[in-house]
């Protein structure tokens, strides 16, 4: 793999070379593709005859930081360059610089004037916004890359690659090209679909999410709702689950209802480290009525502040409330904190003299009702 890189690294260069000096053209794109063949890159395409020559705007699935790249080697087309500055780097990768810096308004309206011109290259879009592995489902697709035209072509593209995988989040651009000369061959496989017109008073919303519906079966994968955003602040969770010092107990990732719990053995052992301490001042903030010790050691078994609390409020741990002149051995609290606080004592109503397991409902209604109330106690007390 070393040397691969080491020799694909020369050569390289000579295929940028090329691509920048000869015209674009037919004859170009041939010879890039076979040089991009010794660099690994394999390029097959599927039913090219589906390609509608009158079709100004293509929309793709986004595996890789070149598919753009890969779909030019096959026809002439161009992708406006949405994030980074402008400049030699943009350029050099192969995007249309537009210099429009605002809002997607102002995107649209310059990608609608370009299209107005025949003589241009047609547009290669992403509207997931974002790459991913392409083997669990599609981000849901934006809708201003469909209120340019009201015709548009699919193109599904997957990629294969052995050892290594294809895609990995929060991967550079530059760390996926060193991975591509590594790796003995990239597949690139692009299949072309029937050209989709939007429907009479149909939305640029409704049209996006029928295509993606489309791409979605041709690829064998699962249509979903989750957008760009929502993949930038997993990563965002990601890193910061990594920086923590007890991100090994496996708090952010899981849900509530399945993350695992010590055994009861462990159950007898207060642990005095600083970060217990820490951790438990945090939960004796949010529920002042919970004694110091229980709190201690559901943090012991759960490592965890969130599934510390959701357990004491859905009664999975027993406990005898405090009096309100226990827990003295804690700092006190802001006047903000301690109404707050007394807010979600008084919305929890948690007796002094019962446990609380024992004010589990009959009636799952309420039980239900009484859950959404004590999560909307601590939302409240969160936001203050």
């Amino acid at each position: 793999g070393l040397c691969l890189l080491v020799l694909r690294l020369f050569i390289g260069v000579h295929v940028f070379l090329v691509s920048c000096a000869l015209p674009d053209s037919v004859l170009r794109r041939f010879i890039v593709r076979v040089m991009c063949s010794v660099l690994g890159l394999f390029v097959r395409q599927s039913d090219p005859r589906l390609r509608d020559v009158n079709v100004r705007v293509y929309i793709a699935n986004h595996v890789t930081q070149f598919d753009h790249n890969v779909i030019n080697l096959l026809t002439s087309c161009n992708t406006p360059a949405l994030n980074g500055a402008p400049g030699f780097i943009c350029w050099s990768r192969g995007f249309m610089e537009l210099g429009v810096t605002g809002s997607r308004a102002e995107l649209v309206d310059s990608l609608k004037v370009y299209s107005s011109h025949r003589g241009n290259p047609p547009l290669l879009l992403f509207p997931e916004e974002a790459a991913t592995n392409g083997r669990a489902g599609l981000l849901r697709f934006s809708s201003w890359p469909f209120s340019i035209l009201d015709v548009v072509q699919p193109v599904a593209l997957q990629v294969q690659r052995p050892l290594i995988t294809v895609s990995v989040a929060d991967s550079s651009w530059i760390t996926e090209l060193l991975w591509t000369f590594f790796v003995p061959f990239t597949v690139y496989q692009v299949r072309w679909m029937p050209s989709v017109p939007r429907r009479a008073e149909e939305l640029s919303e409704d049209f996006a999410l029928r295509v993606q519906e489309l791409l979605a079966m041709e690829l064998g994968v699962v249509s979903t709702r989750l957008t760009a955003a929502d993949k930038t602040e997993h990563m965002k969770r990601l890193r910061h689950t990594s920086l923590l010092p007890f991100a090994p107990g496996g708090c952010p990732g899981q849900p509530l209802a399945a993350r695992p719990r010590m055994p009861s053995s462990l159950t007898g052992v207060a642990p005095e480290d600083v970060q217990i301490t820490a951790m438990a001042q945090r939960v004796k903030e949010v529920l002042p009525h919970v004694p110091l010790e229980v709190i201690r050691i559901d943090l012991a078994q759960t490592n965890c502040v969130d599934t510390t609390i959701a357990n004491l409020l859905e009664g999975r741990v027993p406990f005898f409330p405090e009096s309100k002149e226990a827990g003295t051995d804690l700092p006190a609290p802001s006047a903000s904190q301690a109404a707050a606080a007394s807010g979600i004592q008084g919305s929890i109503a948690v007796p002094s003299s019962k446990p609380a397991t024992k004010q589990f409902a009959k009636s799952p209604v309420e039980r239900h009702l009484s859950l959404q109330e004590r999560k909307r106690a601590l939302y409240d007390y969160a936001r203050r």
